[in-house]
């Protein structure tokens, strides 16, 4: 039993042996399971965590690089806005300052608008007005006074028309007779060879020698007449077939020429037929004077230009200087201004005008002892010319400091159109001052009439009324008149003084 139970008890304790052993096994392989999970859990947390490590470092570089990227592109955006900003505030200064230019633009054509809108306004009143008082004084309506401008003005064109015709034909017939004269007259006359003297003398062609004898006449009685008519100094020498003029007054030389030419071609030379063909001969001057100035003008161009304006361009058809024809030059110096106010923007209008007058006191017939300039600047101002115009003129020897571009274009002109070869002649000019100043002493004595200078400026002759100087005071007029040219005058050798005091009486037998 015991052993039974001794068996059963080892079976027990086998039993409970066995059950702890494999209890023991099985806790043993437990944790040794458990080690080796925690083991490959902690070997998976260190791959992890270096895996993260490694995956933190990759996104920062490539949050770096974007970030760079990111931060770059920002500077040139924001060096673009910059730039960009810069811009559009210099357009908005450019904008601006034309704003403002505009404005001021704008404010000054609101102004004129307005000063030209009242300037309108006074106008078309003062239009109104004098339409109004017309039609009070003339007795008619406007209309009617329309019509009859019209028929005055209809009349008026075919009476112009008609005078320019008879004009037109005038003046051929004169050509074709001058160029036959000249073709003539050039075979027979010679040249002068120097400048002076073609300033001063000219020739006339005689059809024989015994015609001098008859232009002298008797006791000098022709001669002297048309000297004394003329006031030139008539040569009469050994030149076969021909007699000279001289002469510093142009227009005196040209009546005298012309006349003495008609009278050798009549053959009736005497005192009193030498005085009706000088008298006949200084008016067909006159008129020629005022052709040749009326011709100008209109050849130039330019209006509104007074008759005893162009009439002092007239004369200058016979003055010279410096060896050139002063009409001549006046027109190519109005021509030059034109041209080149053109070129420079300047009027051209305005400057041919002036051009054309600036030698304008050449053509004036005056006592006065100012130079061209002043005499012609004066002239003109009298005139009712432009201040432009008398600067122009007063500044083209630089008398004055132009005031204009045209002031300056005039003077530039002048300079080309007399810049000639050759020397100037300063001295024929101070001669014909001389000649002036020698007549202009005569003339400041009570009861002269008349004074010429002739002979060169070696002779003065004096014509004085004979009812207002006796043959006494006539002596002491040639002591006084000697004395005054000794006293204000220089000159090469002497001057000799003529009184001439003749008692003419006519009486018509009806």
């Amino acid at each position: 039993m015991v052993k039974i139970l001794m068996n059963i008890l080892l079976v027990v304790l086998g039993t409970a042996l066995g059950f702890i052993l494999r209890w023991l096994y099985s806790k043993f392989k437990l944790t040794s399971a458990e080690q080796k999970a925690e083991r490959l859990m902690s070997e998976a947390e260190k791959d992890a965590e270096a895996k993260g490590k490694e995956l933190e470092l990759e996104s920062r570089d490539r949050l770096l690089k974007e970030q760079q990227q990111i931060e770059k592109e920002a500077r040139e955006r924001r060096s673009e806005l910059q730039r960009s900003e810069r811009r559009n505030l210099q357009k908005e200064e450019n904008l601006e300052r034309k704003q403002s230019e505009l404005d001021t633009i704008k404010n000054q054509l609101e102004e004129r608008t307005k000063v030209i809108s009242k300037k309108e306004a006074l106008i078309e009143e003062k239009e109104n007005s004098v339409i109004t008082e017309l039609e009070k004084i003339a007795h008619m309506s406007q209309e009617e006074a329309k019509e009859s401008i019209i028929q005055q003005l209809e009349n008026e064109a075919k009476r112009d028309s008609q005078v320019l015709i008879n004009k037109i034909e005038q003046e051929a017939q004169l050509k074709a007779d001058k160029l036959a004269r000249d073709i003539i007259l050039t075979s027979i006359q010679r040249m002068a060879t120097e400048v002076s003297g073609d300033a001063t003398i000219t020739s006339v062609s005689l059809p024989g020698d015994e015609m001098k004898g008859r232009i002298i006449g008797r006791e000098g009685r022709n001669i002297r007449t048309l000297e004394t008519l003329t006031g030139v100094d008539i040569i009469i020498d050994d030149t076969p077939e021909a007699v000279v003029i001289s002469c510093f007054d142009p227009v005196r030389k040209e009546i005298a020429r012309v006349a003495l030419e008609r009278l050798v071609q009549d053959g009736r030379i005497h005192p009193s037929r030498i005085e009706e063909v000088v008298n006949k001969v200084a008016k067909e001057v006159n008129r020629t004077i005022a052709d040749e100035g009326e011709k100008l003008v209109f050849d130039m161009g330019i209006h509104n230009m007074s008759q005893e304006m162009i009439r002092a361009l007239g004369r200058l058809y016979f003055r010279t200087s410096y060896g050139q024809n002063v009409l001549n030059h006046s027109r190519e110096v109005a021509v030059l201004s034109g041209m080149i106010a053109s070129e420079i923007g300047a009027d051209p209008e305005i400057a041919k005008r002036a051009g054309l007058l600036h030698d304008i006191g050449k053509g004036i017939e005056t006592e006065s002892d100012a130079n061209h300039a002043e005499l012609g600047a004066e002239h003109a101002k009298r005139l009712g010319e432009s201040p432009v115009i008398v600067n122009a003129i007063l500044a083209h020897h630089n008398d004055v400091e132009p005031k204009s571009p045209e002031a300056i274009i005039v003077q530039i002109a002048d300079a080309i159109s007399a810049a000639r070869p050759g020397a100037r002649r300063e001295t024929l000019d101070n001669y014909i001052k001389r000649l002036e100043s020698l007549e202009k002493i005569a003339t400041s004595f009570e009861g002269v009439e008349k004074a010429f200078a002739v002979q060169a400026g070696r002779e003065l002759r004096i014509l004085v009324n004979n009812t207002s100087v006796d043959d006494d005071e006539a002596k002491d007029m040639a002591k006084g008149v000697a004395s005054r040219i000794e006293a204000e005058l220089r000159y090469p050798g002497r001057i000799k003084v003529t009184i001439i005091r003749e008692t003419r009486i006519t009486e018509y037998a009806r």
